[in-house]
């Protein structure tokens, strides 16, 4: 069950993200807030859940990985019950970033005790899963979102996402053993954590992997902020329709992230990042391209679809060099992955509604941008340092319990 319990603790990203996302316009004219205001709840969120994985990465080396944990799921369900109840949209930016900074403890301690538990080859599968969850539930979602926007209004997503925190923190409680034994955690304070911070910024191909993931992410994060006044407001899609499209996109995003895994085993890591980067600039430079000329909405679905299926297969590559080298400092290297991830998206997020709601422009020069920098970045990959193109040559050293099978 604790794999299960792992892969679960995935969610609480795309969760916090997608399951307003149908509103946010209504969000908007009930608070009475310009665009770019309410996409700041968007950027408020992301940049918790940055500095969240940044702070608990390295408490969870240090202190093992079920207590953080606990504690960030509670506190996660305290603060989606401020934002249902926040007077303001500049509240609800405040409790927005305190409940990303909650979310993010169990999106890093769900990559860390992966890391913990699996090595080589099964742990390109366990990110390969992690990647598919996170799809799914992007997918359910704003699917959910969509259809509780019939019954009930954005304060009641919030309640719901509350309650999605209680479910969690029992499964947590009842299931989640610890995964960091004492004799391999971190000692030395504030001091042993700057050193390895110092230790994964000066390792080129850790840097490298981080740098290319933040950068495809932001592309990612810019398309949620962006794609339902794009297809809300400028194609006229109803809140079930934009879900229903959201939906295909996150489905691809599941599909190609299982694939990735796939063909980082047979193929290689890097030229499954290649390949992906490569999606994600043609589906890129199809939004630039209908942010400059009219294009029919089934195009800039298929760009969109393509942009997001990109990222996915950079997921398990990017996640997988990040973290494999640095096995005792699997929540620390984890938490710096998911601040680029979460900072960088909060940082172009607001970017998208500079030109308001009516053109798609600036949403294409973001996501050309982010990505033309992610190419660029894998060349700070350097040369592989590992033999051939067999993942099971990453790390081997052993799991820290036994590692039970990622199949």
């Amino acid at each position: 069950m604790l794999p299960a319990v792992l892969l679960l603790l995935t969610v609480f990203g795309p969760i916090s993200m997608d399951l307003y996302l149908p509103v946010l316009p209504a969000l908007t004219r009930e608070l009475g807030a310009a665009t770019s205001m309410a996409q700041l709840t968007v950027t408020a969120c992301l940049i918790g859940l940055a500095l969240g994985q940044l702070i608990a990465g390295p408490l969870s080396d240090r202190f093992g990985r079920r207590m953080p944990l606990l504690i960030g799921v509670v506190a996660y369900i305290v603060t989606s019950a401020w934002c249902a109840i926040a007077p303001s949209v500049e509240v609800l930016i405040v409790a927005r970033f305190v409940q990303g900074l909650a979310g993010g403890v169990g999106i890093v301690i769900a990559q860390a005790a992966g890391r913990d538990l699996y090595s080589g080859a099964a742990l390109v599968r366990y990110f390969g899963r992690v990647t598919v969850l996170s799809g799914l539930a992007a997918i359910v979602g704003p699917l959910l979102g969509g259809l509780l926007a019939i019954v009930t209004d954005w304060r009641g997503l919030f309640v719901f996402l509350a309650a999605i925190g209680g479910v969690i923190l029992l499964a947590v409680a009842m299931q989640f053993s610890e995964t960091l034994p004492v004799d391999r955690r971190t000692r030395g304070g504030f001091a042993q954590i700057a050193r390895d911070y110092h230790a994964l910024l000066g390792d080129r191909r850790f840097v490298g992997a981080v740098l290319a993931s933040g950068l495809a992410y932001a592309a990612l994060f810019a398309y949620l902020a962006g794609a339902t006044y794009v297809l809300q407001g400028i194609y006229g899609l109803t809140p079930q329709q934009y879900a229903l499209a959201f939906g295909l996109n996150s489905a691809g995003f599941m599909a190609f992230g299982w694939l990735a895994a796939r063909s980082s085993q047979r193929w290689s890591l890097h030229a499954t990042l290649v390949s992906g980067l490569a999606m994600c600039g043609a589906g890129a430079l199809g939004v630039l391209l209908g942010g400059l000329v009219a294009v029919p909405a089934s195009m800039v679905i298929v760009s969109l679809f393509l942009l997001v299926g990109g990222v996915a297969v950079t997921t398990p590559p990017t996640t997988t060099i990040a973290l494999a080298d640095h096995p005792r400092m699997a929540g620390t290297a984890s938490s710096l992955l998911g601040m680029a991830r979460f900072a960088l998206g909060g940082v172009v997020a607001p970017l998208v509604g500079i030109g308001g709601a009516a053109t798609m422009l600036p949403l294409g020069i973001v996501a050309v941008v982010a990505i033309a920098l992610a190419a660029a970045s894998v060349v700070v990959l350097g040369p592989r340092r590992h033999p051939g193109h067999d993942p099971a040559a990453i790390d081997p050293e052993p799991a820290a319990a036994p590692t039970p099978s990622a199949r």
